[in-house]
C-alpha cells in the first residue's frame, strides 16, 4: 500500500499537477457556493475560481501573443473572461476558467512523466580499463584509453571500448548490442563492442574505438537524436484556435452593432469558448488509457494512443518480443548406434549440470522438464571458454561443446552428421556436439521457443490492414525460421541499432507510420525513433522500457490487436466528441445572438455539452472490438 501511495505522489508532482489540483478543488467549491449563495461574503464568491482559473489562463495567452504571436484556445477564453467580468457576469467568468483549467489537467495527467533511459544508458559506459603497459596491469578510467592500448578483461567484467582479441577464449553476451539471447564464442581475431559483458574466461584485446567512438557511446547518441525529430500531436482546440478567435470576435462585434446588446456580444464569447472541444481529446485519451491499463498496457506518452492509430507497419524485435528468448532442447539425434538418444540426453545433462552458460543451462532445464528427472552426478568437470565442457559421468569421458572443440580434440564429424545439423541451422538452431571417450556419439539442437500467442496476433493485426515486419539483430536462419512460421514476408536479419534506425527511418520517409515492439537496450534507439514505440516490460530491459512511449506490463502480444483497435475506436470518439461540441456551440451561438441565452446560461450549457462528453469517452473504458 505504501508503494502504491508513493507511486501516486509521483504521478501528482509531475508539471506541478498537485498544486493544479488543489487550486481546481478550491476553484470547484467557490462555484458551488457562487451558484446557491452558500457563504455571505461580500463578494461573489466565483472570483476565487476567476483568480485561481483565470488568471494563469490569461498570462500564458498575453506571453504567447506577446512573444510568438500564438493564438491558441486560451485567447478566447480570456477575452470571454474579461468580457464577463466587465459586465458583472461573474459566474459565468469562473465557470469557464475552471473548465478550461480542468481540461488542461487531464491533458498533463496523460503525459508521461520525464524518463531516465539515456541516464541508464550512461550508467551501462564501462568506468575502468585495465591496460596492459611494460611496468604491468595498470586500472585506468575507461575515458584515458587510446587507440592501440592493450586491454585485459576479466570474467564478469565489462568491455571498455571496441577492439580485437589477440588471445584468450571466452563468450560475449552482447545482448546490449544486438539483442541475440545466447552468448557468443569469441578468440583470437574476433572483435568485441564496448558495454558487452564477458561472461567466462579472461582475454586480451586492443583498442580499436574509443570515446565517443565506441558502440556504446554511438547509442547513447542515437537514443538522444531519435527522439528529437519525433512529431508531437498539437490539440485540436489549440490547432482551430485562430479561426474560433477570429469567427467568435466577428460575431460578437457584429451582435453588438446590430442589437447594441453588449450582454449578447458577451453571452456569444462564453459559449464559443471551446470547453467541449478541450475535453474532447484528453477524457477520450484517459479512458482509452484505462482500458489498455486492464489489458497489460502501460501508456507512458498521452498522445501515444493517436499516433499508434495512424500505424500502417510493426517492427517486431524476435528476442524476447515474438519468442520467450529462452532457449529450449529442440532435437537429440544420436550418430552412433551404441548410444540412445535417452542416453545422450542423459550424458549432456550430466556434463552441463555445472556449467553456467545459457545454454548448459537450457540443456538441464529441459532435461527436468521432459524426463522428471534431476541430471547425474559428474566428476572432473572443467569449462573451455568459447569451446564447451568436459566431464566424466558414469565412467565415461565426456565432451560437449561446438564444432571447434571437436576439431580441437581430433574428433571428427561425418558429412551425413554435418548435413543433418545444416538442416537444424537452417532453422535457426544451436548445436552441442557429444562426444563419449573419445568418438561422435550425437547431437543436441537447442532453438528459441516461440510464444503461444504469436501467430494469432499476426494473423489478426494483419486482418487490421497492419504489416508485420521482422526487425532483428540476430542471423538470417534464425530470422528466416521464426519469420516462416509467423507467415512474416518481410525480414531484415543481422540489425545493429543503427539498423534498425535506418529501417525506421526509410519507412517514416515513405509517409508509413511505424510501430516499434522490442524488449532489449539494443532496441532503445529504434523505440524512440519509431512513431509509437511499445516495450516488453515483463522480460525487458529498464532502458528499453524508458525508451517507449508504451510498456507491456505482462509480455502478452496477444493484446496487441486490441491495443491498434481501441486506439483507432478512441479517435472515432474524439472525432465524434468535436463534432457535437462544435453542434453545440453552434446552437448556442444563434441562440444567444437571438438573445434567448445570458452568459450564465450559457455557462450552463456549456457545463452540460462537456459532461456529455465526458461521458461518451468514459465509454471506452470497458470497450472491446466484437
Amino acid at each position: 500500500m505504501k508503494k502504491a501511495m508513493r507511486k501516486l505522489e509521483e504521478l501528482l508532482e509531475i508539471g506541478g499537477i498537485r498544486k493544479d489540483v488543489i487550486l481546481l478543488v478550491i476553484s470547484g467549491i467557490a462555484l458551488l457556493c457562487s451558484i446557491f449563495d452558500l457563504l455571505p461574503l461580500p463578494f461573489d464568491a466565483a472570483w476565487a475560481a476567476i483568480i485561481l482559473c483565470g488568471i494563469p489562463i490569461i498570462l500564458e495567452a498575453v506571453i504567447g501573443l506577446v512573444t510568438e504571436f500564438d493564438i491558441k484556445a486560451d485567447v478566447l477564453v480570456s477575452l470571454a473572461l474579461i468580457a464577463s467580468v466587465l459586465i458583472g457576469e461573474d459566474f459565468a467568468a469562473g465557470e469557464v476558467a475552471f473548465i478550461m483549467q480542468l481540461g488542461g489537467l487531464l491533458e498533463e495527467l496523460t503525459v508521461a512523466r520525464a524518463r531516465a533511459g539515456i541516464e541508464k544508458l550512461v550508467h551501462l559506459t564501462p568506468q575502468t580499463a585495465r591496460v596492459i603497459r611494460k611496468d604491468g596491469e595498470t586500472v585506468i578510467p575507461a575515458e584515458q584509453v587510446q587507440v592501440g592500448d592493450i586491454l585485459r578483461v576479466l570474467p564478469g567484467e565489462t568491455v571498455p571500448v571496441d577492439g580485437i582479441i589477440l588471445s584468450g577464449q571466452t563468450s560475449i553476451n552482447q545482448a546490449v548490442m544486438t539483442g541475440e539471447s545466447l552468448p557468443v564464442d569469441k578468440a583470437a581475431g574476433d572483435e568485441v563492442s564496448s558495454g558487452t559483458v564477458n561472461q567466462f574466461g579472461a582475454f586480451e584485446m586492443k583498442a580499436a574505438k574509443v570515446g565517443e567512438d565506441s558502440s556504446i557511446q554511438r547509442m547513447i547518441r542515437l537514443v538522444q537524436s531519435a527522439d528529437a525529430g519525433k512529431a508531437k500531436i498539437v490539440s485540436i482546440a489549440d490547432r482551430w484556435a485562430t479561426w474560433i478567435v477570429v469567427i467568435a470576435l466577428t460575431a460578437a462585434a457584429l451582435t453588438w452593432l446590430i442589437s447594441g446588446q453588449i450582454i449578447r456580444a458577451v453571452t456569444i464569447l462564453v459559449v464559443f469558448c471551446p470547453c467541449a472541444l478541450v475535453l474532447a481529446t484528453p477524457t477520450a485519451i484517459m479512458a482509452a488509457i484505462g482500458n489498455a491499463t486492464k489489458h497489460g498496457f502501460l501508456v507512458r506518452e498521452g498522445d501515444a494512443l493517436e499516433r499508434l492509430a495512424m500505424v500502417s507497419k510493426i517492427t517486431f524485435d524476435k528476442t524476447g518480443t515474438l519468442t520467450y528468448g529462452m532457449p529450449q532442447v529442440a532435437a537429440v539425434r544420436s550418430a552412433d548406434s551404441r548410444y540412445t538418444k535417452e542416453e545422450l540426453y542423459r550424458f549432456c545433462a550430466a556434463a552441463e549440470h555445472l556449467s553456467e552458460h545459457p545454454l548448459g543451462k537450457a540443456v538441464v532445464s529441459s532435461y527436468k522438464k521432459e524426463t522428471g528427472e534431476n541430471p547425474q552426478d559428474c566428476q572432473q568437470f572443467r569449462m573451455i571458454p568459447g569451446r564447451g565442457v568436459s566431464c566424466l559421468t558414469q565412467g565415461k569421458r565426456i565432451l560437449a561443446g561446438n564444432d571447434r572443440m571437436m576439431e580441437e580434440h581430433q574428433i571428427c564429424i561425418p558429412d551425413q552428421v554435418e548435413q543433418e545439423t545444416q538442416k537444424y541451422q537452417q532453422k535457426g538452431c544451436t548445436l552441442i556436439y557429444l562426444a563419449v571417450d573419445g568418438a561422435l556419439a550425437g547431437y543436441v539442437a537447442l532453438s528459441d521457443s516461440l510464444r503461444e500467442e504469436s501467430a494469432d496476433m499476426i494473423r489478426r493485426l494483419k486482418k487490421q490492414d497492419v504489416q508485420p515486419v521482422l526487425l532483428t539483430g540476430d542471423h538470417e536462419n534464425a530470422a528466416g525460421a521464426i519469420a516462416g512460421q509467423l507467415q512474416i514476408q518481410e525480414v531484415h536479419a543481422n540489425c545493429l541499432p543503427e539498423d534498425k534506425l535506418e529501417k525506421i527511418e526509410a519507412y517514416q520517409k515513405k509517409n508509413q507510420r511505424v510501430c516499434m515492439i522490442g524488449d532489449g537496450v539494443n532496441d532503445a534507439p529504434a523505440l524512440k525513433k519509431a512513431d509509437v514505440g511499445i516495450a516488453m516490460g515483463g522480460v525487458g530491459s529498464d532502458i528499453a522500457v524508458d525508451a517507449a512511449d508504451i510498456a507491456l506490463v505482462d509480455d502478452e502480444v496477444k493484446e496487441l490487436p486490441h491495443l491498434i483497435a481501441l486506439s483507432r475506436r478512441m479517435m472515432i470518439t474524439i472525432k465524434c466528441n468535436m463534432s457535437f461540441s462544435m453542434a453545440l456551440n453552434f446552437l448556442a451561438i444563434v441562440l444567444a445572438i437571438l438573445g434567448i441565452l445570458n452568459p450564465v446560461v450559457g455557462a450552463l450549457v456549456h457545463n452540460a455539452g462537456s459532461v456529455l462528453v465526458i461521458v461518451n469517452s468514459a465509454l471506452l473504458l470497458n470497450w472491446k472490438k466484437k
